[in-house]
């Protein structure tokens, strides 16, 4: 009797005990509160986030100055290799090398055509033309190459300055440097692009000279 008297009394203890510890902040409902305020600091960092494109908008010019400051290289290569009566892609010279010599590396070109001071030699492969007096020597280097085309009139003033002279060959306009006493600079635009079709490497010397017979 006493037994069951002392097991009736253990069981309301611990019963009251359990509601004790409910009320107390440590008890178990404290854990859902205590993660909520973890989950705030991610939710407000988020709208932080759109700001991090910023840094690219300063960035784009950067892509600009290259463009520019390659076409500026570009030009003052070209205006140092004319300066030798060369363009870029041929170890030959006008006023200094014989078409003979030409062919003789490059072989036979796939076109020779008439016009007006002499001949002109066309390697296609190569993107050039060779212009020769009647003396086989080269007073003209002319050339095709893809990277010209992207060149306009004011990219090239820029850096090279305003041209001696301009001539006009039916729709082209011809603009004339002067690279050095020997030869002429000059760049062929036609209206329709406004861009550079090809240069010419030019010795004006030499195309008066040896043309008779």
């Amino acid at each position: 009797m006493h037994t069951i008297k002392r097991m009736k009394l253990l069981a309301a203890a611990a019963a009251g005990l359990l509601a004790l510890t409910a009320c107390q902040p440590g008890g178990t409902s404290a854990p859902p509160e205590a993660t909520a305020p973890s989950q705030q600091p991610g939710t407000a960092t988020t709208p932080e986030a759109p700001a991090k494109p910023a840094p690219s908008s300063p960035a784009a010019p950067s892509n600009v100055e290259p463009d520019s400051a390659s076409v500026e290289a570009q030009l003052k290569d070209m205006l140092v290799l004319a300066r030798k009566g060369q363009v870029k892609g041929s170890d030959f010279a006008a006023h200094t090398n014989l078409i003979d010599e030409v062919e003789k590396k490059w072989g036979k070109a796939d076109q020779i055509d008439s016009a007006g001071k002499g001949l002109y030699a066309t390697y296609k492969k190569h993107g050039i033309t060779f212009g020769f007096n009647k003396g086989e020597l080269i007073f003209d280097v002319r050339s095709y190459d893809p990277e010209l085309h992207k060149l306009t009139l004011p990219a090239i003033e820029k850096t090279l300055g305003k041209p001696k002279e301009t001539a006009k060959n039916g729709d082209d306009q011809i603009y004339v440097f002067q690279a050095s006493e020997q030869f002429e600079l000059k760049f062929v635009i036609p209206a329709a692009t406004g861009k550079v079709d090809h240069i010419s490497v030019f010795s004006p010397q030499d195309a008066k000279n040896n043309m008779a017979g």
